[in-house]
């Protein structure tokens, strides 16, 4: 076994890992509902950004109603916005973690 190699491919890996959490924290996701009337933005680690609901979506005919349904929105679009975080998340880490010890998993990774 070549010790050398072994520390050369370790440093290797170790640079294309933070490569991958720097590209991470520079990208940004939107998750969408309600057609639209709700955006929620995301770092590519996970971070609620912003989040926009359109005036359409509110009826000040019915408060109370329409304070369920932007909240039902909000939550929609925050769960669609953290699917393409873990797409996101798998297709800059996933090459990385492969061959892991246990399976990949990455300490202070959330979902790896």
């Amino acid at each position: 076994m070549d010790m050398q190699a072994l520390l050369q491919q370790a440093q290797q890996m170790q640079q294309q890992l933070v490569e991958a959490q720097q590209a991470l924290e520079e990208s940004e996701v939107e998750g969408t509902s309600g057609g639209g009337l709700v955006k929620v933005k995301l770092s590519g680690r996970g971070q609620v950004e912003d989040i926009t609901v359109d005036p359409k979506a509110v009826d000040p005919e019915d408060a109370e109603e329409t304070a369920q349904t932007i909240a039902d929105l909000v939550l929609a679009a925050i769960r669609d916005a953290e699917a393409q975080v873990e797409r996101l998340q798998q297709e800059k880490m996933g090459p990385l973690t492969q061959g892991m010890p246990g399976g990949g998993g990455i300490p202070g990774l959330p979902g790896f």
